[in-house]
């Protein structure tokens, strides 16, 4: 029975329940497009490319392991876990024997891959990320001339036809390459073309004896690629291969396994976007609760004397949250399953974004699977029937004589239940942000920012009715003196706090985190950039447009007294925690670097030393002398003893080496920056270095500049992981907004009937939106100025959040723009109605 009058109520008051739907909908379809990278992450595809044609392939462990047995009641428990490392780890030559010896191998080609950039008028020619290989292994993919000749002397290549034809290279051309080396001229003696689709490389094949040049990894390979006998199972032989390396750390990749060693970008991509997901996802369901929860209770509030007839013809009170619950369970249902299906082309949409501003590769494909658009509809379902419970609490609840009275006038007692919820959130929240000035690192940080920007909006949310009371107390002197629409407006704020209490909550969540979204990252980064600023006491930056600056460029610029830094950057491990850390020309680099050490010396840092930052060593527990285990980039362990501790880690990294250390164990070697203390100009400078294409020298204020911009370019990145949350909370205030307005059609005749004219009722309107717009921005910005500030004092050891004014100030007009459109354009509807028409219709 109450179905049937669920369906009746939903079919006859289809515009009521818009507003919900409407909310329902964008919750469900951000869900789906949240849990689509997050499926994407866990199980998306990586397809090979490389290895088209190479059944089975055996590479090196691209991970770092940590077991832990614990003891507990008698009971043994081992845990084993893996993170990946940051480059490409490297296998030993001499395996090449044990693999052609076990039975069931044809063929063992070893594969060396390198970075390799060809170079056009100075700039990188490959649009795609550009590597080289032996010509030896061109079978694994497979690649055939087409035209010309093999390599064969040393500055020989062979490039692919895609590349051929836009450099428009032919046979017998010159092409300059950027590798691990100092760059070179080589001749193209050949074009190739692949036995399969490669959109994601190009490829240029040298000789044999110059790729092991470039490689720099003698003695090791990158891979093998193993071609099976005829009626060899690559299964089976991956079962005997994997035996026959046991002990090595060797792994043996067959099917969709290759993909993940031929694309190591796209393999720890997988954790980004679980994480990125998964945080995402988990924002925006609080986020969507939040909004949702307030949608219905304002419904239910519409509702109000519909309900309490109900009541008062002998409903009970259980027959009333039945009623509510199937009407919830209905508009979810279909909002839910057209929320879903538009989550999967948002998600994809979200997918392509990343690509293109370059925060995943393109390699790893965007997957979508049954149980996100499943998850979002249960979720919605989940969501919709809690919201309608608690938005039906209180009328379902009282006497009906009680719920009679309060659908006229909202009742003046405060709810001490909401007031006690609300009390307890605010203290939730003050002890995160209480949490957050003490976490200093992002990863740890970056979730709780988040999570108290909800958690506080939702306490306003509960306390929003005696805020706008306490709030209208406060503005009706000033009201007052703007008329009799000001004065209709304080009366509204003070009668109707609970309905401007559920306008207030979305546009608080809406100016909090669009504040806290847009002002964390220069917050991190502003502070970064202060301690490199203070800590290059270099004269020039030299820095390349192009992969890096070759180690023949500072050779070239090291001359009399004159001090040249090399700086490469990698990421290492400690156990399994991730590191950022670089490495340093030692020699004279006092005079170009200054890190603020506190501890320690730099004049010992040697490639058996490390110097670390204040952050690490509390960490860590170290300090000079000690000795600190790690693994570095490439998965080699070293050992290595603290030679300094600095302040500046957020500047430069937490763990420095030597530069030769760390050029031995990364992917790219060329240096990220050179740091030159010099009497030399500019000019000179640039002339010394002519021979190196891409090349510039910077000062250090237009090297901060340069990393300014690419500070702002990582931070789309993290604008745009939030931009759907904030495009839903915007949306959830339009139609909130919307629905207040709709429902004072009736007031809106009867103050029409009583004299009030067209324009002193839009002026009243919007003297109430103004005025709820002003609390939302003080309560918006208190929150987000505290979250902030705890952020910094964390991250930075400042309690100085980098908020821009204009920006501040727009986010406020945006909102405020939103606020006063929403408000207009639904109270123009309402009042092109005749008053006595809407006064004398039956409700």
């Amino acid at each position: 029975m109450m179905l049937r009058y669920a369906l009746k109520t939903v079919r006859a008051r289809k515009a009521g329940f818009l507003g919900a739907f409407l909310a329902l909908m964008c919750a469900a379809a951000l869900i789906t497009a949240c849990g689509t990278l997050l499926e994407t992450g866990l199980r998306g595809t990586i397809r090979t490319e490389r290895y088209a044609a190479t059944p089975v392939v055996v590479s090196a462990d691209q991970n770092v392991h940590q077991t832990t047995v614990k003891h507990k009641k008698g009971k043994t428990k081992v845990k084993h876990k893996a993170k990946p490392i940051a480059e490409r780890a490297w296998l030993p030559a001499d395996l090449e024997t044990t693999l052609a010896a076990t039975p069931g191998v044809a063929r063992v080609v070893p594969e060396l891959t390198f970075l390799a950039e060809p170079l056009v008028s100075g700039g990188t020619a490959a649009d795609r990320p550009s590597r080289g290989h032996a010509w030896e292994s061109a079978g694994l993919t497979p690649y055939r001339l087409t035209e010309g000749t093999a390599p064969r002397a040393v500055t020989d290549v062979v490039v692919d036809r895609e590349f051929a034809e836009r450099a428009r290279l032919a046979p017998g051309d010159r092409l300059t390459v950027q590798s691990t080396q100092a760059p070179r001229t080589y001749r193209v003696t050949g074009i190739a073309v692949s036995g399969t689709d490669v959109r994601h490389q190009t490829s240029l094949f040298f000789s044999t004896a110059e790729a092991r040049r470039l490689a720099a990894h003698p003695g090791q390979v990158s891979a093998f690629g193993l071609i099976p006998e005829a009626g060899t199972e690559p299964e089976r032989l991956r079962q005997d291969l994997a035996a026959a390396l046991r002990g090595t750390g060797a792994q043996v990749s067959t099917g969709d396994a290759r993909g993940p060693v031929e694309f190591l970008d796209a393999a720890a991509a997988r954790v980004k976007f679980v994480s990125m997901g998964g945080a995402m996802g988990g924002t925006s369901l609080l986020v969507a609760v939040l909004v949702v929860v307030g949608t219905f209770a304002l419904s239910v509030q519409q509702r109000h004397r519909e309900l309490a007839l109900l009541r008062a013809i002998a409903a009970t009170s259980g027959q009333i949250r039945a009623l509510l619950g199937k009407e919830a369970l209905i508009v979810g249902a279909a909002a839910g399953t057209t929320g879903a299906l538009a989550g999967i082309p948002l998600g994809g949409w979200l997918h392509g974004r990343f690509v293109t501003l370059g925060a995943v590769p393109a390699t790893l494909e965007h997957t979508v699977g049954f149980v996100p658009p499943l998850a979002a509809v249960v979720a919605t379902l989940f969501g919709a029937w809690a919201a309608a419970r608690i938005a039906s609490r209180r009328v379902a609840r009282i006497r009906p004589a009680e719920a009679l009275s309060e659908a006229r006038v909202e009742r003046a007692r405060p709810a001490w239940g909401r007031l006690l919820a609300g009390l307890l959130l605010l203290a939730g929240g003050a002890v995160l942000v209480a949490l957050l000035s003490v976490l200093r690192t992002e990863p740890a940080s970056t979730p709780v920012t988040f999570l108290a920007v909800v958690v506080l909006s939702t306490s306003v949310a509960l306390l929003g009715p005696p805020l706008v009371r306490a709030f209208a107390l406060l503005l009706s002197g000033p009201l007052r003196l703007t008329g009799p629409g000001g004065r209709l407006a304080t009366a509204n704020l003070r009668g109707n706090a609970v309905r401007m209490a559920s306008v207030v909550t979305p546009l608080t969540l809406l100016i909090g985190m669009t504040c806290t979204v847009l002002f964390v990252q220069p917050t991190l980064g502003d502070a970064a950039r202060a301690q490199a600023r203070e800590g290059v006491r270099a004269d020039w930056v030299v820095a390349s447009a192009g992969p890096g600056v070759p180690a023949d460029a500072a050779r070239r610029l090291r001359t009399g007294r004159d001090v040249v830094t090399e700086v490469v950057r990698t990421t290492v491990r400690v156990g399994l925690d991730k590191y950022a850390a670089q490495g340093v020309t030692p020699a004279g680099l006092t005079r170009t670097w200054d890190p603020d050490v506190t501890a320690g010396t730099l004049d010992r840092l040697s490639e058996r030393t490390v110097a670390v930052s204040e952050l690490a060593a509390d960490q860590l527990h170290l300090k000079p002398g000690s000795t600190l285990k790690l693994t570095l980039g490439d998965g080699t362990p070293a050992t290595l003893t603290v030679a300094a501790v600095y302040a500046k880690g957020l500047g430069f990294g937490d763990l420095t080496f030597t530069h030769d250390l760390v050029a031995r164990h990364v992917d790219n070697p060329l240096s990220s920056s050179l740091l030159v203390s010099t009497h030399r100009t500019q000019t000179q400078l640039m002339t010394t270095l002519r021979e190196f294409p891409g090349v510039e020298v910077l000062s250090p204020a237009a090297a901060d500049s340069l990393q300014a911009e690419r500070q702002q370019a990582n931070a789309e990145v993290n604008f745009l992981a939030m931009a759907l949350v904030l495009a839903f909370t915007a949306i959830a205030v339009v139609n909130t907004l919307a629905m207040s307005v709709s429902e004072r059609v009736r007031e809106f005749a009867l103050l029409r009937l009583a004299g009030a004219t067209r324009r002193q009722v839009l002026g009243m309107l919007r003297t109430e939106t103004l005025s709820v717009l002003l609390l939302a921005t003080a309560l918006g910005s208190a929150v987000a100025l505290s979250v902030l500030t705890a952020f910094s004092l964390g991250m930075t050891g400042r309690a100085a959040p980098a908020v821009v004014p204009l920006t501040y100030v727009t986010v406020v007009a945006g909102a405020g723009l939103l606020a006063l459109v929403a408000t207009a354009l639904p109270g123009r509807v309402a009042l092109r109605v005749r008053a006595v028409t809407v006064a004398t219709a039956q409700e």
